[in-house]
């Protein structure tokens, strides 16, 4: 049997008043790799926190078995951002580095006659210590762990105020590598990485030896990382062998299973509550103690009877509907499109053509200048030359990765007010059908996860009725049922899309033809994502023999 890490049973924990977990029960083995899903809010990053010890848990035992436990957040914090990469990862073993503190203190003690005898002792006991530590060996384990997620020699004495968010997700798992964690804990550690961070983070899973809670909304990820799938929903924790694929067949097989032995069940009751009825009726025509035990009986049945809940068939989920229309034939053009910041160049001689009806993927690493060709077509953004044409009859509607469409000083209903005019009852009930609660309607933008900004981006965009659409990111932060939703609605699409993803299951399930921007120019691709990373493959394999 496996070592056991982590063990939980019957966790119970509150946020406020609102109940977030209720008995949870599970065990971490060493080696598994487990994804832990379920809707924006259902707990996930609370359960991770209740694991590491940064929250307590209102009831039930929690034991932690792990030597050490290592923590992805979100959004990792490197203080002030003037610290470097190097600085980050040498300073991660807190413990190594109090100990080596000491040391140094010590030996400036030892140029003392009279201390020295007492510092010497002092300093011996502190070196056995830093050996016990593997201290001699730190900063070659830092160097290590820092290439191992992509960052090369010349990067390490970079702030960290100029990394990238894809970048600070990579460091801080190089933090872990360092400290090296037997359990990781990784709190959507795919976010902002482009396609080459998302391999880096595969092969990172992979090879690591101890065991690997991720929670993750990439369901291309989970298919090819883990083998266990850990479910939070209705305050409970349900677990499934497998991977994403796997989970998503064996929890439809359940339900319906459930839905079955339940209308059995409820049969089965309704029978005996009318045995129950014409018992206690005989009962009062004629008194008879046999009718009154036979009721009895059948009552204590009924009470010993294990319920089988009705299961929840179909969830609420959010009412996306994407209404274009058909515009002109020729959505864009770009022609020798180049832009450049203070003389570095971003896009070179860049040329795409999109009809009517298209869907388009945009690859490209971090940096490429994705964004900067979205804002070109947008006209925020002025090319140093070439041409952009946008057909006549076209409406552009446009989803921002880092949600700049949205003001954080507005209330979510004024958000609507900005895109539309309507009722604020109107609004309500609008903003309802994206999940949004009555009492948070008149909350602050600025308050909202960033799940709920993604939501909120999306019934802007279904307002201004555009029948070509720019998203960048947009699965970013959305659960996988809201993920399920938006795909449905670009599927149904009359319009044009051209979106900017690094999501390989909704690249696979939505775009016809991919366009990989490199070197500032665009390379074409006529089909989805298999397809391109199939020929890259071949591309790949054959420079390499050349």
């Amino acid at each position: 049997m496996s070592e056991v890490l982590v063990h939980l049973d019957r966790i119970t924990f509150h946020h406020g008043a609102e109940l977030i977990l209720d008995g949870i029960s599970w065990e971490i083995q060493y080696g598994q790799k487990i994804g832990l899903v379920g809707p924006n809010g259902a707990g996930k990053s609370t359960l991770l926190q209740l694991i590491t010890g940064a929250l307590q848990p209102d009831g039930g035992m929690l034991v932690r078995h792990a030597t050490r436990i290592g923590y992805l957040p979100q959004e990792p914090d490197f203080g002030t951002g003037q610290e470097t990469v190097w600085d980050i990862v040498l300073g991660a073993n807190a413990e190594l580095q109090a100990v080596e503190r000491r040391m140094r203190k010590l030996e400036a003690q030892m140029a003392d006659p009279d201390a020295f005898e007492r510092a010497l002792a002092a300093h011996t006991h502190a070196q056995e210590e830093f050996e016990r530590l593997d201290g001699y060996r730190y900063e070659s384990r830092c160097r290590q762990a820092l290439q191992d997620v992509g960052f090369e020699e010349a990067h390490f004495h970079l702030p960290t105020r100029v990394l990238s968010g894809g970048q600070k997700k990579m460091l801080g798992l190089a933090r872990l590598l360092a400290i090296q964690c037997n359990l990781l804990l990784l709190d959507e550690p795919d976010n902002h990485l482009d396609l080459q961070g998302k391999l880096r983070l595969e092969r990172f899973i992979h090879q690591f030896s101890g065991a690997i809670v991720i929670v993750s909304h990439d369901r291309y990820l989970l298919d090819e990382t883990v083998s266990y799938i850990a479910e939070v929903e209705d305050h409970g924790l349900t677990c499934y062998l497998g991977n994403y694929s796997a989970y998503a067949t064996e929890k439809q097989l359940r339900l319906l299973r459930q839905q079955q032995a339940y209308a059995a069940q409820q049969k089965e009751i309704n029978r005996i509550e009318a045995a129950i009825a014409r018992f206690e009726y005989w009962a009062s025509i004629v008194i008879n103690e046999r009718h009154i035990r036979q009721a009895r009986s059948r009552q204590k049945m009924l009470a010993r009877m294990d319920k089988v809940e009705k299961p929840v068939m179909e969830r609420e989920k959010m009412g996306l509907e994407l209404n274009g229309w058909r515009g002109s034939q020729k959505v864009l053009e770009i022609v020798d499109l180049d832009k450049a910041f203070d003389g570095d160049a971003i896009l070179l001689g860049l040329n795409l053509l999109v009809w009517r009806g298209e869907r388009v993927g945009m690859l490209g690493a971090n940096g490429s200048g994705k964004s900067v060709l979205f804002r070109c077509i947008l006209g925020s953004e002025t090319p140093t030359s070439g041409v952009i044409k946008v057909g006549p009859s076209v409406s552009i509607g446009y989803y921002a990765q880092e949600h700049q469409t949205l003001d954080p000083e507005r209330t979510l209903i004024e958000e609507l007010w900005e895109a539309k005019s309507m009722s604020e009852h109107a609004a309500v009930n609008f903003l309802r059908r994206f999940l949004f609660p009555y009492r948070r309607t008149r909350d602050k933008v600025g308050t909202l996860s960033g799940g709920e900004r993604s939501r909120l981006q999306l019934a802007k965009l279904m307002l201004s009725d555009a029948n070509f659409l720019l998203l960048d990111e947009p699965t970013n932060n959305l659960d996988l049922p809201s993920c399920e939703v938006l795909e449905q609605a670009l599927e149904e699409f009359e319009g044009t899309v051209l979106v900017i993803s690094h999501d390989r299951y909704f690249l696979n399930r939505i775009v016809d033809r991919i366009v990989d921007l490199e070197d500032g120019a665009l390379t074409e691709y006529a089909g989805d994502f298999t397809y391109y990373a199939e020929r890259r493959e071949k591309e790949a394999a054959r420079v390499a023999a050349e």
